[in-house]
């Protein structure tokens, strides 16, 4: 798990009472996402998990750092919110028996597709479970860490290379060959600095100008986004720019919001429950 560091000193819809059929709803939740920030590009519309790998990449060398170990992880906490903000998946309801967020099943909503690849694959394999799981066992499954060889079948495979091929075909990273020494490796550099220079700014501004303190009145997705990156040790990243007085505020406030408990936080608000069941399944690992 990762931790917000801090510089020394510059040292570092209504329900309606007729019933949509699935394929209904599952276009208008795609609709309702991309509708909900209205300061994103209308050009280019990336998913959760594409937004963490840009974060993480360094723009010139096209790779994310070597010593970070929990990009993986968090790139697949992505895609279980990206699915349930899509209206795909949810977390089982509320009883006495199962009421902690760790505690509650991924229930499968819809399986219409998405039209992204890991998403639909993902998909797939809920839809093919016997039994439901967990997020923090879903992000297991999918990164590969289990002892149980007949759920390897889970894992996601060479997914940071496809998320980087996804931001190529999206024009915003290109491909080059790099020699190490011993061995080739294919890097993407970032090619459109604008649209990375706009997601930065825009979780730097929710941090500062738009600062609500208030994470049930914050964008869904951009409150998503300030999790995963944590997660995923990138948040340093994000706020790097800043001067130190801002830097302070912004990580502060990030500290402040991670900090709250998710139990207490899911609860206040259904639409957001996947978010916080990432960060408790995060938390706890």
């Amino acid at each position: 798990m990762t931790t917000l560091t801090h510089r020394g000193r510059r040292a570092e819809a209504g329900r309606n009472s007729d019933k949509k059929p699935d394929g209904e709803e599952d276009a208008a939740a795609d609709r309702d996402l991309n509708d909900e920030d209205p300061d994103d590009s209308k050009d280019i519309r990336l998913t959760l998990m594409e937004e963490v790998l840009l974060l993480g990449l360094k723009d010139k060398e096209g790779y994310t750092s070597f010593w970070n170990d929990c990009i993986s992880s968090g790139l697949r906490g992505g895609i279980l919110i990206e699915l349930a903000l899509r209206g795909r998946i949810r977390l089982e309801p509320l009883s006495i028996r199962k009421k902690r967020l760790l505690e509650r099943k991924v229930l499968l909503k819809s399986d219409t597709p998405t039209g992204d690849v890991l998403l639909d694959e993902t998909l797939r394999h809920i839809k093919a479970t016997e039994s439901a799981e967990t997020v923090q066992t879903w992000i297991e499954l999918l990164t590969g860490e289990t002892w149980n060889p007949f759920k390897l079948q889970y894992q996601l495979r060479n997914v940071r290379e496809r998320i980087a091929k996804a931001l190529v075909e999206k024009g915003i990273l290109t491909t080059e060959k790099q020699n190490f020494l011993l061995f080739d490796m294919t890097t993407h550099p970032v090619s459109n600095a604008t649209e990375k220079q706009r997601l930065v700014k825009k979780l730097q501004e929710s941090m500062l100008e738009r600062w609500i303190n208030d994470p049930h009145r914050m964008d869904r997705r951009t409150l998503a986004l300030l999790v995963l990156a944590h997660s995923s040790d990138v948040l340093e990243n994000v706020f790097a720019s800043l001067a130190d007085d801002k830097y302070d505020v912004a990580m502060n406030r990030t500290k402040d919001l991670l900090d709250m408990d998710p139990e207490v936080e899911a609860a206040k608000a259904r639409g957001a429950e996947m978010i916080w069941a990432v960060l408790a399944a995060f938390n706890k690992s």
